[in-house]
């Protein structure tokens, strides 16, 4: 398995991997497709040096992915943190350490664009994911909120 960059080529399966999620299917907006936002998405992120798309490839086959935004703060006296993001590793690929090869690469990501902390929100009702994040040393440190615009 390796983790790359995505391509455009790679988009339909990144959608197609969260359609097998019941709770992603669930979700306001979700579309079994690539949708011409979906396509014009992508394109942002691809150009925006500040985000970064990236997949885990097995033979060819994608089967799990993550989206990674560096932020620059004026808090913390400056601190860059790194946002993680849509994290998926399909179902029949879980407990084979893809997610952890993906929250590594993330991390050292993070580092090498000078990033001091990590962040990502999860769903309340992942709580397996919770537990996983846990093991890698992430700490519920804060209410995330979210609404719909």
């Amino acid at each position: 398995m390796k983790i790359r960059e995505t391509t455009e080529a790679d988009l339909a399966a990144i959608i197609a991997l969260f359609g097998v999620d019941e709770l992603n299917r669930s979700r306001p907006g979700f579309e079994a497709a690539v949708t011409p936002g979906a396509l014009d998405a992508f394109r942002e992120i691809e150009v925006d040096p500040n985000n970064e798309l990236w997949v885990a490839d097995l033979d060819g086959v994608v089967i799990g992915t993550f989206q990674l935004t560096f932020i620059p703060g004026i808090t913390r006296g400056g601190m860059r943190r790194a946002m993680v993001e849509a994290v998926f590793v399909h179902p029949a690929h879980r407990k084979q350490r893809v997610g952890e090869a993906m929250m590594n690469h993330a991390i050292a990501r993070a580092r090498e664009r000078g990033c001091r902390m990590m962040q990502l929100t999860s769903d309340l009702r992942r709580t397996d994911a919770h537990r996983f994040y846990a093991r890698l040393g992430f700490e519920g440190s804060h209410l995330g909120m979210k609404k719909l615009l």
